[in-house]
Formats: structure tokens, C-alpha cells, sequence
């Protein structure tokens, strides 16, 4: 092992023509990733450094060390591609990181952490185990996310990440307990910071996401797509460098909090900060702590901070230009990007300082130029003003469901571009990485200038993970179990089979709850109004209206989950949205607007109101003459909901038994006529293997 040349490879092609020639591919690509991580840690001097935590946000070094060869190991056992575990210690010990804890909620658990020399072989026994298990295991190509193959990239390209994070946290080791070595060699170029200007860029309209059938391994948030109408606007030249930065830190930055953000005043209040993380001032003069060595802060290289700390310098060159300085948002750093036509692997050399194809450190920001900008890709990884999301037409892979979902949550920022450690899938550019926005890794930024002051950043959709919401979203927008039809689906498609002469012109879908039904009625009904009287339901119905999307967590046994996604496009909604208002409101007490209704449908709720036989009283009033209610109900009727006296049905009324369907006839027959029953089932499902199964009787009446 000589040179980084020797041991670093670009991320394998899924597609090929031969078999055993990519299975053998595959195979270099496994031992030479473990090899550099093992370079990596090959820095390391004693083993106390391998138990301290000096970041600590984050597990000690051992972690990481063992960490990524347990992930191989137990992603092959839930994939039942191996029939049993090597040390079940340890794929329990070095299963899950802290990497997402907020910087005020230190982790003070005590791990009983492994010998070093047991994580040393225990690495071996993996490598041995996944070297034999890529000899045996079947593969066709192309390689698709349910091959066994494509398990073994997930581990390669999460090493890969973790060779990242963990040369982080080195850097925040004292160097006593670190050596050079000739595979870590830092740039030894530097000098004064070149003076940024502002370049203009024309608008596009890009497509983001990374195409299904990309030759190469992706994460899940990578995949799905948006189309994006980016506006002009005005970029730096150069990633900002330490000299450009200390201008901000000189005067007085830091302690200016009209600069900084709410979370950036919570976190400087809480931390302390003067300066960037890996900056040090001795004696007065600034130095920066790289990987294995301390120099004097060398200010033509890129500065690294978190996202708080480059908001904040935005917002302080705004306050000195008097324009709109921000930082770019992901489509707008994807136009730069697309100035580049080469990506990893096909490029003959990286454009950038990525890949370790260049240096073992950042370098200066007027070495790479790409018509006129300079590092669109690597040295360090941008920061961008968008919190990560997935794409619409974004989906988990079932063998590794939390890599994403868990930072879909408005607090995990994107960086973009790569660092100079960044190999692999890191280095390709659909490659989408986020953290928290006061993390530290080998991450700068550039900045931007636009007319517009707004930042043209959509709010997250996150999943919901109220148990009862996402169990509505399952029973309005997710599978159909045992053969019963989808429920307000067919309950649509019953009143209108049964009422041919309905007129189609004005509906209302009373206790609308997450909204399928609405959207149903929305096909045949010029306009709908759906209203509920939760807003924890209502917003997916207008969310789904607004953004198309809408997503949920169900449980599967005990504290697993199975993530969905309902997609307005999916179900042939896209087109009649508009016909619809979501709003919140009081089936007792709705505003006046909301009458002159052709069809008014309530699913499943007039058991669930406080006074079923008041709410009936007056329906009428909304009602066009000749108009249609339509009620639905498996009359469980509950005291939580309705005080017993007030219950339609469902008790003795002079000794004799009293339905529900008698309550309603007394109480309707003066205004409505009857006009239909029938009888509709439905599932709801509490876990993969316990459901509900209950049916609710449709009964149809017409305003005399």
C-alpha cells in the first residue's frame, strides 16, 4: 500500500454483461473500501483513543470501528442471505450511532465498549464472512435493490460515509494520540484568500432525483423526482475561504446575535463558540486543525462550520451589501452542478478535490474552475438552505428504513458536492446527504445573491407517526386487506350507483378525516367541501391537495414500523384537486356558507358525534330540496363519544329493542324519505396481523 491511487476505487457500475467479471468487481470494491477504512484508523497512536468522545454528539471511535462491519453482518441476516450471527454482542453493541442527538442532549449512557483486539478480529471474521458470501451469492445483472448484491453495496457505500465521519471526529482527537501517515497527506498549498465576487447565472428548470434506472448504487432519498423552475440569481465565485470568513469573525460575529437564527442563538448560548470548530488562536495568530497536524490557519482554503454559523455570515454580508444573501438551495446548487458533464465513476480524473484523487486535506478555493466558479464539487461538502425531504415517488429500502425517514423532520439540513474524503456513491452528483444544523463535518459553503427575498424552500413533508392518524391514512389511502374493497371508495361509488339521479354539482363530505372520500367525490362533483373537526386529520387531506403527497408510519409488531406514501398522482386525484377545501369545523355548529349542497356524506359519523339527533334536526338547512344525505355507520356507540341518553339507537325503548336505523327514521322521516340501505364492510388495520373487520350499514335519504 503506497498511494491512495492503490487503494481507492470509484463506485462499481450495477450493469454489466458478465457476471463473474462484476462479482469479482464487486469483490475489490469490498476489500479495498475495508482497507482505507482500516488506513484511516491506522492513524491512530494508543488505544485510549479509541474510547474517548471528543465530540460528544457522538460515539467514541470503537464505535465506528466496529460499526460498519456489524452493519454487513446484520443487514444479510434480516435479508436471510446469512443463516446466522458471528457475535451477537457486538451486531447489538455496534448497531445503532447517536449521530442524530440535538447539542443540548448529551448522552451520558455508559457502553460497556469491546477490547480493541476483539473488534480487530471480529472485523476479520466479518471480512472472511462477506468475501465468501460475495463468492456464493447469486447475481444477474443488472443489480437491482432486492438483489443480495445490491446488500453488499448498501455496507460498501455505508463504510464509505462512516470513513467520513469517522476522519471528523479525528480531527478533534489530540494529535499526541495520532501519526502521519503517507496515505494522509495534506495539501501543502496556500496563501491569501482571493477576493469574491458575485457571478451570474441564468434560471433553468431542472428535474431533481436520480433516474430508477441509474447505472449506479443510490440511497433511497435519492431516487423519486421534482421538476424545479429556478430563478436567476448570483453566486460566489469561490467557496467562502477562512480569509473571507475571519472578516466576519473580526467583527465580532459571534457575539452579534441580529445575525443568527433562533436555533443559531440557542446553540451559540449553549456552546460557547468564538470561531469555527477547528480553528485555534495561540498567542494571538490563528491556526486550523486538519486531519493529523496543526497550521497556521491557511486562508485560501475553504472554511468549515455548521449551517447556523454560514446562515449567519450570510445574513451579516447581507447586512454590509444591503442585498439578499443567502445560501443556495438544492436546485440552485444542482444548476451548478450540471455545468460539469463527467460524473463518478466515468470521469477520467475528478473535477474537483473529491475522491482522494487529489489531496488528503482541503486545498485552495481558486484551484478548481468550472466557467468561471470555482469547486462546484468537493473540498468540502456546501451547505444549503433546504431541510432534506424525499422526492415524490420516494421509497424505503425495506433492509434499511431508517438511513432516511428519520431526518425528514425540518432539522437536517443538505450539504451538496462532496468533501475531499467524499469516495464512492458520496462522490457521485445525486448523492444527498444531510445533519442537523449544528454538525460539524468537512463542510463550507458559498453563497448566493437574489432579488428575491424569500428563500424558495418547500416545508417538509414529514411522516406521521400519531398511531390513530396513520391508521386512518392506511384505511383511506393504503393497501386493501382480505379482498375488502377500499371504504370511502366504495361508499362513493354505492351512493352514486344507487342515486342515478343525483345531481353532481355541489358536495359535502362531513367528517372528511384524512380526506379519501372527498377526493373520490371530487371526480364526479364539481366542488367539495371536506371538513372534520380534527385538524390532527384534515391537514393530510390538504396537504395531499397542496403538495400531492402525504405520509405515514404504521406499526408492524411491537416498535416496527413500515413507512408509506400516498401520492395524489398514484390514485388519479392530481387532476381534480382543485375542487376541493379542506376546512376545520363543528359538525353541530358550521358557518352559514356552508349549505346548497346536492349530496351531503357522512362516513362513519354520527356515532361519534355529542348530539347525533341536533346535528340530524337541522341538516336539512344545507341541503338543496331534492337533495341527498347519505349516512354511514356500524353504530358502535360509545359514552366517550355521546352521553347515553342521546344515543340514536342501540337500547330498549319501553322494554322493546331500539336500532339505530328506527332512531333515524323518527328523527328524519319529517324532512327526508328513505330511499336506500346497504350494507358496506370495511378493514382497518391495527398491525400486520391484527385487523379490524366491521361492517357499516349506507343508508340514503332524500330531502322532501
Amino acid at each position: 500500500m503506497h498511494a491512495l491511487s492503490d487503494i481507492v476505487t470509484k463506485t462499481p457500475l450495477l450493469t454489466g454483461t458478465e457476471p463473474e467479471l462484476k462479482r469479482e468487481e464487486i469483490r475489490r470494491y469490498f476489500h479495498q473500501t475495508y482497507d482505507l477504512y482500516e488506513a484511516l484508523f491506522d492513524c491512530i497512536t494508543t488505544a485510549d483513543a479509541y474510547y474517548a468522545r471528543p465530540e460528544p454528539l457522538r460515539h467514541p471511535l470503537i464505535f465506528y470501528f466496529g460499526h460498519t462491519a456489524v452493519f454487513f453482518i446484520n443487514k444479510l441476516v434480516l435479508g436471510k442471505f446469512l443463516p446466522e450471527r458471528l457475535d451477537e454482542r457486538l451486531e447489538s453493541l455496534f448497531a445503532i450511532g447517536v449521530d442524530e442527538m440535538s447539542w443540548d442532549d448529551l448522552n451520558d449512557v455508559h457502553y460497556d465498549w469491546p477490547d480493541l483486539n476483539h473488534t480487530r478480529d471480529y472485523r476479520q471474521q466479518v471480512r472472511k464472512t462477506v468475501d465468501t458470501f460475495i463468492s456464493d451469492m447469486s447475481l444477474t445483472l443488472p443489480i437491482t435493490p432486492d438483489s443480495p448484491a445490491w446488500i453488499v453495496l448498501m455496507g460498501i457505500e455505508h463504510e464509505r460515509i462512516h470513513l467520513e465521519t469517522s476522519s471528523v471526529i479525528m480531527r478533534m482527537l489530540p494529535l499526541s494520540q495520532l501519526q502521519s501517515h503517507p496515505l494522509w497527506a495534506a495539501c501543502s498549498e496556500h496563501g491569501p484568500a482571493p477576493k469574491n465576487s458575485l457571478l451570474p447565472v441564468e434560471g433553468d428548470t431542472i428535474t431533481l432525483g436520480k433516474p430508477a434506472d441509474a447505472a449506479t448504487y443510490g440511497w433511497d432519498n435519492e431516487y423519486g423526482s421534482k421538476t424545479v423552475e429556478v430563478q436567476p440569481f448570483r453566486v460566489s465565485q469561490y467557496l467562502v475561504s477562512n480569509g473571507e470568513y475571519l472578516a466576519f469573525v473580526q467583527d465580532n460575529g459571534y457575539h452579534r446575535p441580529e445575525f443568527w437564527t433562533e436555533e443559531g442563538r440557542q446553540w451559540l448560548n449553549y456552546t460557547r463558540a468564538t470561531m469555527p470548530r477547528f480553528w485555534l488562536l495561540k498567542n494571538g495568530e490563528y491556526y486550523q486543525r486538519n486531519l493529523l497536524e496543526e497550521v497556521p490557519l491557511p486562508l485560501s482554503w475553504p472554511v468549515e462550520v455548521n449551517y447556523l454559523e454560514a446562515k449567519a455570515f450570510c445574513n451579516w454580508k447581507a447586512a454590509q451589501t444591503g442585498t439578499h444573501i443567502r445560501l443556495p438551495t438544492e436546485s440552485e446548487w444542482t444548476v451548478l452542478r450540471n455545468r460539469i458533464d463527467t460524473d463518478q465513476p466515468h470521469w477520467q480524473q475528478a473535477p474537483g478535490n473529491i475522491n482522494l484523487e487529489h489531496f488528503a486535506s482541503s486545498c485552495p478555493v481558486n484551484r478548481f474552475e468550472h466557467d468561471g466558479i470555482y469547486d462546484i464539487t468537493g473540498n468540502v461538502w456546501q451547505w444549503t438552505e433546504t431541510p432534506i425531504d424525499g422526492f415524490p415517488g420516494f421509497e424505503v429500502h425495506p433492509h434499511y428504513d431508517d438511513f432516511s425517514t428519520p431526518t425528514f423532520d425540518n432539522r437536517h439540513n443538505l450539504f451538496k458536492g462532496g468533501s475531499w474524503i467524499s469516495t464512492g456513491n458520496e462522490a457521485t452528483r445525486y448523492s444527498r446527504y444531510a445533519f442537523r444544523r449544528h454538525f460539524f463535518q468537512h463542510a463550507g459553503f458559498r453563497y448566493l445573491e437574489s432579488d428575491n427575498p424569500e428563500v424558495p424552500v418547500e416545508p417538509v413533508n414529514t411522516y406521521e407517526t400519531d398511531e390513530l392518524v396513520a391508521q386512518y391514512l392506511e384505511f383511506h389511502y393504503g393497501d386493501s386487506y382480505f379482498g375488502v374493497p377500499n371504504y370511502p371508495v366504495a361508499c362513493v361509488n354505492t351512493l352514486l350507483e344507487k342515486l342515478p339521479e343525483l345531481n353532481r354539482g355541489k358536495a359535502l363530505d362531513l367528517g372528511c378525516s384524512v380526506g379519501r372520500a372527498s377526493f373520490e367525490l371530487a371526480r364526479h362533483f364539481k366542488q367539495v367541501d371536506g371538513i372534520d373537526f380534527s385538524a390532527r386529520f384534515i391537514q393530510h387531506g390538504f396537504q395531499l391537495k397542496e403538495s400531492g403527497h402525504t405520509r405515514f408510519a404504521i406499526p408492524t409488531e411491537g416498535e416496527l414500523v413500515e413507512f408509506k406514501e400516498a401520492c395524489l398522482a398514484d390514485m388519479g386525484y392530481a387532476e381534480v384537486a382543485e375542487r376541493i377545501e379542506f376546512v376545520q369545523g363543528d359538525a353541530h355548529n358550521l358557518k352559514p356558507r356552508f349549505s346548497g349542497y346536492d349530496l351531503i356524506f357522512c362516513g362513519n359519523l354520527i356515532d361519534r358525534l355529542y348530539d347525533p339527533a341536533g346535528f340530524l334536526a337541522s341538516i336539512h338547512q344545507r341541503l338543496n330540496q331534492g337533495g341527498f344525505l347519505v349516512l354511514t355507520s356500524p353504530y358502535t356507540w360509545l359514552e366517550e363519544y355521546t352521553s347515553k341518553e342521546k344515543w340514536l339507537g342501540g337500547v330498549k325503548v319501553n322494554g322493546e329493542n331500539y336500532s339505530t336505523l328506527d332512531g333515524l327514521k323518527a328523527t328524519l322521516n319529517e324532512r327526508f324519505e328513505l330511499v336506500g340501505q346497504q350494507d358496506i364492510p370495511f378493514v382497518i388495520r391495527e398491525t400486520r396481523r391484527k385487523h379490524q373487520h366491521t361492517v357499516a350499514e349506507m343508508t340514503l335519504w332524500r330531502r322532501k
